[in-house]
């Protein structure tokens, strides 16, 4: 017996003649291919790059000005001018999609989601205005009712219950008003179930056979959405999520609700939040073709900032490995309120 052996017995571990990569130390040195900044870029099995990132923003109907919001340090509300400075810095850093969410003032909110089938509401202006002005940026719309609802649920309300069908059938009209905007991506992140195969069935009706549906296909009732509803003044006004979104607990049921979402029509699948859901992501992958997005979530944000401004955490590395776990999990797509940080840290560093 070589000393290499009595040393790996005498701990405890198994002998064998070679492992995985078909060799065994000193042959094998892992640290060799990690020894220079070159050596470790050609190893490297995960990439992320800018045209991977979209570019969630808040949006008003403000006449000007940027609104800070102050549960997401360094996001702001955006005015349609605003709004339309910021994209063009994403598209200067390499960041080719958005997704714009409304915060819609409290006289157009009501129980049935009314002002969100306005061709001429600020969301639908907004959407043409920044298709005029970017042609080449992928405009992705949230398709929800919560912004628009007096109960700041996803759906419409009767005797204290989100009422699936007659939501769907709002939602589907929403989808055409986007579309005919200029959408790209139609984005549904309600939850209702069937509300893919509704929407994707009025986009093939009016004409817009084309535009493809991002499904919030796993969308868990999680506790990492305060700072977006801080944003959007979109908090429940009583109960919780938890009859519509998915329980925390739950895996295997994340698998369902993708198969069902692709089978009505979905083109892109969607994990959120994206950093506590990992191994569903990549179960979802193990199983899934189709492009997988995920959502670093404002929670999710909000912890990374709040240990930086505590000088508890270094803000680029941080960002960056958050990243990078998401892409490495599985999503092709990450949704991050660090796509201009992280697209710009990438231009420099890559």
């Amino acid at each position: 017996m070589d000393e290499l052996t009595r040393q790996t017995t005498r701990h405890g571990a198994r002998p064998s003649e070679s492992d995985a990569s078909g060799g065994r130390f000193p042959a094998v040195r892992m640290r060799r291919l990690r020894r220079t900044p070159a050596l470790r870029a050609l190893a490297e099995e995960t990439r992320l790059t800018p045209d991977q990132l979209v570019a969630p923003l808040f949006v008003t109907d403000a006449k000007a000005g940027r609104e800070p919001i102050d549960s997401l340090p360094g996001v702001d509300r955006l005015s349609l001018t605003e709004t339309l400075r910021e994209i063009e810095a994403l598209q200067a850093a390499g960041v080719r999609a958005v997704l714009p969410f409304a915060k819609i003032p409290d006289e157009h909110k009501d129980n049935e989601g009314s002002y969100a089938l306005d061709p001429q509401g600020f969301y639908a202006r907004t959407i043409r205005t920044i298709k005029k002005s970017f042609p080449d940026i992928c405009v992705m719309t949230d398709v929800a009712l919560d912004p628009y609802s007096i109960h700041g649920h996803d759906g419409i309300v009767r005797d204290g219950v989100i009422v699936n069908d007659d939501t769907n059938a709002v939602l589907a009209r929403m989808a055409v008003v986007h579309a005919d905007a200029g959408a790209d991506v139609i984005a549904p992140s309600d939850m209702m179930d069937g509300r893919v195969g509704a929407i994707r069935a009025a986009l093939e009706a009016s004409g817009h056979p084309d535009i493809a549906i991002l499904a919030y296909s796993a969308k868990y009732a999680s506790s990492l959405y305060g700072p977006f509803r801080d944003a959007l003044d979109s908090a429940p006004g009583f109960g919780d999520k938890k009859t519509y979104q998915m329980n925390p607990a739950n895996a295997r049921e994340a698998l369902r609700e993708v198969a069902l979402d692709l089978k009505e029509g979905a083109d892109i699948v969607m994990v959120k939040p994206a950093g506590y859901y990992l191994d569903i992501i990549a179960r979802i992958r193990d199983t899934c073709d189709a492009p997988i997005a995920a959502y670093q979530v404002s929670g999710e944000y909000a912890q990374i900032m709040a240990a930086v401004e505590r000088g508890w955490a270094d803000r680029e590395r941080t960002m960056m490995e958050s990243l990078i776990a998401i892409r490495r999990a599985g999503a092709d797509i990450v949704l991050t309120y660090f796509a201009r940080a992280a697209a710009t840290w990438l231009r420099s560093n890559g």
